[in-house]
């Protein structure tokens, strides 16, 4: 169902209305219960601040997105380390034509193969020099097997991952590379989310 709902948001849905299987599941006006529930993104929102992100590379549009970036995948800087670590793909809060402006303003920085400062497990279909910083804000952060954030920080095998993540519209031209959220930053958001839940 997560794997679902996670689509359902990144096609514009606001979320999921589940129904029970149940034959006397049926609809009742006016009351509240558990045969069918609406199971909203809202209802999931931990992150209260936005976080400034590095662009290292992008994934190619599927969809009514064929022929233009679909994702771009964005890292946390690695004070210690001195390098990138994936921490989200994003491609949402992007209108169409953002994406289609990008291949040109990002021409520049591409490059033929993975940078050697980004510490990566998912591959791009396009690599960049990890220079250009946009501002973001997703849902949550939660463990990921696939993201190299903090990786074997929290748990061993598992890095952080920002999920549901939208552009905010706000090209940090300001910031450098070096400049943007780092992962401890990332590392201490993660923990006080987790101190809310408590």
């Amino acid at each position: 169902m997560e794997k679902f709902f996670e689509k359902a948001v990144e096609s514009g849905c606001e979320g999921l209305v589940c129904k029970s299987l149940n034959e006397d599941a049926v609809y009742p006006a006016g009351a509240s219960g558990w045969l069918r529930i609406k199971y909203k993104r809202d209802y999931k929102s931990e992150m209260t601040d936005t976080v400034d992100l590095v662009v290292v590379g992008v994934l190619h549009g599927r969809g009514r997105r064929a022929g233009i970036y679909g994702a771009v995948l964005l890292a946390a800087h690695d004070h210690e380390e001195g390098i990138f670590k994936m921490v989200t793909k994003c491609g949402t809060g992007f209108i169409d034509e953002e994406l289609q402006e990008l291949p040109k303003m990002s021409e520049k920085r591409l490059v033929p193969h993975s940078h050697s400062r980004v510490h990566f497990i998912l591959e791009a279909e396009l690599w960049f020099e990890p220079t250009a910083v946009i501002k973001t804000l997703g849902a949550e952060i939660t463990l990921s097997p696939i993201h190299t954030c903090a990786m074997d920080v929290i748990r061993k095998g598992s890095g952080l991952a920002i999920r549901f993540p939208r552009f905010t519209g706000n090209y940090r031209l300001d910031k450098s590379d070096e400049g943007a959220t780092t992962v401890e930053g990332i590392v201490e958001m993660y923990r006080s989310q987790l101190k809310k839940l408590d």
